[in-house]
């Protein structure tokens, strides 16, 4: 039988790169015993009144058909003043499309941007999925090295290099996935005069905004001189603990929100009223959620470099995020082999390479499991990396 040619495009951009993340799952299921420190989902609840929220909507009523357009009136509204208030400027409804969660943002927005003999160029090392909704688009992937001697930032001179004539779009993600990174003003102001030397369009993936230990988050979007060609990405997921409810967003220019319309109705016409009024509550509603989990993650940052201090292995403090990046170079292995080795000792950790090669010799672990099963975690990765390379077990 025929297929179209997305499955080829798509193939082994899928599942493929969790592949140690599957087979923690699969010995846990087993009966064996693993501390998980693979995925991104925070490890505390949504509060209970966003779950009020939601349930009581439910019950009055608001589990019909969504409305048409680009988002539930009320919903557009709160995302509206939301960047209004970010980016001072008057946000209009208009410039905002709902989706279901950030990776379907990015879906539509790479299907509306890009196309068969465009290129777009992300960062490398860079968030698993991204390879996946560029290739979906029929657009060519091409990478921007970021190093990890320049904290894994994206730099300008880096950027032009790498365009070309079929260059159409460049993908953020700030602050960053799988390195914690975070792009300062003036960085993104280089970034984005190159960008518009060159007539591109920046998408930013947000999600992690509200998770910056220290410091103000600034975006393309904010910025006056590239508000046209800037689109932010984001949602719930990380900032109220909420990521199975799926509620995410895009703002950009009112032509591009009326433009990418009809492929947004085509995916799923309408959002679901009862999370639109729950995510219309969280982001109008002062909330705990994001404060608690900055000073959490931050702290199990540090924990981790603490408990890794000595051992050969290279923590990378990230500024932001859910994520520690850590260096296994210095031991004498690859984070691919590093990474199954771990699982052997029963600590699931996610291999670099699953990021981009420019993180192949890295693992990266997540913060998002109590402090003491991360203690545990890191004792056992610390006593594997100074034992001598014949006693470790290497899938």
């Amino acid at each position: 039988m025929r297929y179209a040619s997305i499955t080829d495009r798509l193939r082994g951009l899928g599942s493929g790169k969790w592949a140690v993340h599957f087979e923690a799952r699969r010995r846990a299921e087993a009966g064996d015993a693993i501390i998980e420190l693979t995925i991104g989902e925070p490890d505390i609840p949504p509060e209970d009144d966003l779950l009020d929220v939601c349930s009581a909507s439910m019950h009055a009523g608001r589990t019909g058909y969504g409305i048409g357009g680009g988002a539930d009136p009320e919903l557009a509204e709160a995302i509206a003043a939301k960047y209004s208030r970010r980016t001072g400027r008057t946000i209009l409804p208009a410039n905002v499309l709902a989706f279901p969660g950030t990776q379907t943002a990015l879906y539509a927005s790479m299907m509306g941007l890009a196309e068969r003999g465009d290129e777009v160029l992300v960062g490398d090392p860079l968030y698993a999925t991204y390879a996946g909704v560029i290739g979906a688009a029929g657009a060519e992937m091409r990478t921007v090295a970021l190093h990890a001697a320049n904290g894994f930032h994206m730099r300008a001179e880096d950027l032009e290099r790498a365009i070309t004539p079929r260059s159409r779009v460049v993908l953020l993600n700030s602050p960053h996935n799988p390195t914690g990174a975070i792009l300062t003003r003036p960085e993104i102001e280089a970034i984005g005069e190159v960008c518009r030397r060159h007539d591109l369009w920046i998408v930013c993936d947000e999600v992690y905004e509200e998770l910056i230990f220290e410091g103000r988050f600034v975006s393309p979007f904010d910025l006056p001189e590239l508000a046209e060609r800037s689109v932010a990405l984001s949602s719930i997921s990380k900032s109220h603990a909420a990521p199975g409810f799926r509620s995410g967003w895009a703002v950009g220019p009112a032509e591009f929100c009326a433009r990418l319309l009809p492929v947004s109705e085509t995916m799923l016409f309408g959002n679901q009223p009862f999370i639109a009024d729950m995510t219309t509550y969280a982001l109008t509603e002062p909330s705990p959620t994001a404060a608690t989990l900055r000073e959490t993650y931050k702290r199990r940052a540090e924990l981790v470099a603490d408990r890794l201090e000595g051992s050969g292995l290279a923590p990378l403090m990230p500024d932001a995020g859910m994520f520690i990046l850590v260096d296994v170079s210095g031991v004498g292995m690859g984070g691919e082999a590093f990474a199954w080795a771990a699982l052997d000792k029963g600590v699931a950790v996610m291999p670099g390479a699953s990021f981009g090669e420019q993180a192949k010799d890295f693992i990266r672990i997540s913060l998002t499991v109590p402090d003491e099963d991360l203690a545990e975690a890191c004792g056992r990765l610390a006593e594997m990396a100074r034992a001598p390379r014949t006693e470790r077990q290497i899938a």
